[in-house]
């Protein structure tokens, strides 16, 4: 018996899904296979709770196939090894996946999978996914190749699975039998494909109406923001799903922007496309450079930054212990949770990269660890820019201060997630070390005992970042390999 297989990676769902239903049709019956290389497991930027919301979604993702007729294989070890004993069964004849962007030893199981195929005579078939476009040589129209790709018809989802006879799923085990432990989050959204449309439809229904307003404050963004950034991490849902059912809902707004139904959703859903836009244009950065976990995009200006790790600074950081309440606030609610909003995940780095003068590799894996929704070619792009390890981009340096007071000008945020503070007065929340002694044990938050001083001075630290950036961007070098930076990941917002 000859078969295909379908090799799941980073694909979790049975709609939109190009490898699944190019299996269906090739007349053959079909195996679904999803591996999880055990280094993975032990990689820096990888943490417990991403390989569990894996699993929960792998889980929904087999209930999906089975109700379609579908099986789900499952191996914890080495994709190879396992691709060699299917064979040995059942004669793999084709292998399809979608692409996947990934960092330097995700292309390498690629290329190992690439290379077993051509020795066993396999056909081997991948299909591209969102808005990635593999095998360019620089940013010129790849903006027209990824609008072609958004407007393509989504693909149907299969109404049939052919297994082989015999064939059964194979049970999804809990992270505790992977050999890790689990880290419970709060908030923690339902997983898989079903779930995914859910949270879409929430959001174009209702949620999403006041976007563009909230979507900068932790507070707002809880409910404003889309919410399915972790959907996407898994591939749940397709950034051309999002497309085609937010272009649906444009078209209704614009029928009669004006009713009290419509009110706000214009300019709300255009911020939101652009930042779908966004996604794909940072995940390409990763496309070219797969080593951006440890590598600056400007190597040159990483030298010259010369950045030094403080294990003082580092600790108090990724704890949320500096002394400055809405950072601590914003980095103990992604702790706890597992997300935060965009411009905070901006400045938790900025902090780390410029006030801190921290290495962007130690606390960009940190962040990593942290974010349920850990989208690789996104999160080491902000992480660069962030850093200012582009050459390409402005120094952004966030002051905690002017963040504290615009997103959280009550303080009721910080006094959520910084206990220590619950009883300060909105005059001192934002600054507590201003309080007198007198006013620090009247308010139940002495500083230095119960909530830490500042790790630095916040203002003058975060200056001298910025002028150390701005002149290593000066070097001849850094600003000759600029020019090629920006040849290769430079927006191109026309074409």
């Amino acid at each position: 018996m000859s078969v295909s297989l379908v090799w799941f990676k980073r694909d979790l769902r049975i709609s939109d899904n190009q490898a699944l239903l190019e299996a269906v049709n090739s007349q053959l019956p079909v195996i679904c296979l999803f591996n999880i290389e055990p280094d993975r497991l032990h990689r820096s930027d990888v943490d417990s709770i991403h390989i569990e919301w894996e699993l929960d979604c792998l889980r929904e993702l087999r209930n999906s196939l089975e109700s379609i007729g579908g099986k789900l294989l499952f191996n914890f070890g080495s994709t190879v090894e396992e691709l060699t004993k299917i064979d040995q069964q059942y004669q793999i004849k084709k292998i399809y996946s979608n692409e996947e962007t990934g960092l330097e030893w995700s292309w390498d199981i690629d290329k190992s999978v690439a290379n077993w195929c051509a020795e066993h005579n396999v056909e081997f078939t991948e299909f591209p996914t969102n808005g990635i476009v593999r095998r360019l040589d620089s940013r010129d129209n790849w903006k027209k190749e990824r609008d072609l790709r958004m407007n393509h018809e989504l693909v149907k989802t299969p109404e049939q699975i052919i297994s082989p006879s015999g064939l059964e799923s194979d049970e999804i085990p809990r992270i505790e039998h992977l050999g890790l432990s689990p880290r419970p989050l709060e908030q923690r959204p339902e997983p898989g494909e079903k779930a995914a449309l859910s949270v879409l439809f929430s959001f174009l229904d209702e949620r999403g109406r006041t976007y563009r307003k909230d979507m900068s404050s932790p507070i707002t963004g809880q409910n404003s923001c889309s919410r399915l950034s972790p959907y996407l991490s898994a591939g749940c849902i397709t950034i051309r799903q999002i497309f085609y059912h937010t272009r649906r809902k444009q078209k209704r707004v614009k029928q009669n922007p004006r009713s009290a139904e419509n009110r706000g959703w214009t300019s709300s859903l255009s911020s939101f496309q652009s930042r779908l836009a966004w996604h794909c244009h940072f995940i390409q950065r990763l496309e070219f450079e797969s080593t951006m976990d440890h590598k600056a995009l400007n190597p040159e200006l990483d030298e010259q930054l010369q950045r030094q790790y403080d294990e003082d600074k580092f600790t108090v950081w990724s704890e949320g212990k500096t002394g400055w309440p809405f950072f601590d606030a914003c980095m103990r609610y992604l702790t706890a949770t597992g997300w935060i909003n965009f411009r905070m995940r901006a400045m938790l780095q900025s902090v780390a990269s410029y006030t801190l003068w921290l290495p962007w590799q130690e606390t960009g894996s940190h962040l990593a660890r942290l974010f349920l929704d850990y989208e690789p070619g996104i999160h080491w792009s902000q992480v660069h820019m962030q850093s200012g390890v582009t050459g390409i981009n402005s120094v952004r340096a966030y002051s905690v201060r002017k963040q504290s007071e615009d997103q959280d000008p009550e303080g009721d945020f910080i006094r959520e997630w910084v206990k220590e503070l619950n009883q300060v007065p909105t005059e001192f929340i934002h600054q507590p070390w201003l309080m007198s002694l007198e006013q620090q044990k009247q308010y139940q938050c002495e500083i230095g005992k119960d909530y830490p001083e500042p790790i630095v001075d916040e203002k003058s630290a975060r200056k001298e970042g910025v002028s150390k950036s701005y002149s290593a961007k000066g070097n001849a070098k850094v600003r000759q390999r600029s020019r090629i930076v920006y040849d290769i990941h430079g927006s191109r917002r026309r074409r």
